[in-house]
């Protein structure tokens, strides 16, 4: 699968085949595609559990099915629960070490001594545990889900990634440690929707987002770029494509679901 042709399509499925497993080799390799993910200082604060549903204890998936989770992880084969240890950062000093070693940061002869007298100072105790607050980790661990997204795409497979009002419960409910933050949870499975999953979802205007030079200045849109992307498969046509209603009445008698439900 192309690379346009899979950002196209990795947008959230919320019906899954709840009766057929996913492989546990493909589930490696979403996990594999996060952990090369770019991360501040090489600290690899991503962390994940996964729980597959046939394998785990009723009370596991019950600690996951909260009422924003609800029938999507009830019926996932696989849930991949997303969180980020803080105690990572504690081993900062150690993780610059080695990319000075691996020749990726610094030059010259003297990089080390540089490292040592210089950078790592500026990791101080003090600054170490402000960057283990909220902010920075969560934007890199999104670069780590992100690929594993696309790697799940590009294998056939279908996420969809769900919050928790009470991300606690699910930090106690894994036995995470207390420097552990919760981040988000992934369903994983195949497809039970049509690839189109009811066409392309609602998005803000693009000139509403981007920007050029200086806030205000709405970066121009290119209509013939936006051709070849519509042409990759990365653009659809917009939602709710005419077949939509039937596909979700399909979908919720063959899954057994209440047809009133939004969660």
């Amino acid at each position: 699968m192309e690379l346009s042709e899979a950002i196209g399509r990795r947008r959230s499925t919320r019906f899954l085949l709840p009766h057929k497993p996913v492989e546990r080799h493909k589930i490696q390799r979403m996990l594999e595609a996060a952990r090369l993910a770019s991360h501040w200082g090489n600290a690899s604060t991503l962390r994940a559990v996964v729980v597959f549903r046939d394998e785990a204890p009723d009370e596991v998936i019950e600690t996951l099915a909260s009422p924003v989770a609800g029938y999507q992880a009830r019926l996932a084969p696989v849930l991949i629960v997303w969180f980020l240890d803080t105690a990572a950062v504690d081993e900062q000093h150690d993780r610059l070490r080695e990319l000075v070693d691996a020749g990726v940061l610094g030059y010259g002869p003297d990089r080390r001594r540089a490292l040592e007298e210089v950078l790592i100072p500026v990791f101080s105790k003090e600054t170490l545990e402000h960057l283990k607050q909220p902010g920075l980790n969560e934007m890199d661990c999104g670069q780590g889900i992100a690929q594993a997204t696309l790697v799940a795409f590009a294998q056939g497979l279908a996420t969809c990634l769900l919050g928790t009002a009470n991300p606690e419960r699910i930090r106690k409910g894994l036995g995470m440690p207390e420097s552990c933050r919760f981040l988000v949870t992934q369903t994983v499975g195949y497809p039970a929707e049509s690839p189109e999953a009811g066409g392309q979802r609602p998005r803000r205007p693009f000139e509403e987002l981007f920007h050029l030079n200086a806030y205000g200045n709405a970066f121009p849109r290119d209509p013939a770029v936006v051709e070849d992307l519509r042409r990759e498969g990365m653009i659809q046509d917009p939602a709710p494509l005419p077949w939509r209603e039937e596909e979700l009445e399909v979908l919720t008698r063959g899954l057994g679901l209440d047809g009133n439900g939004i969660l």
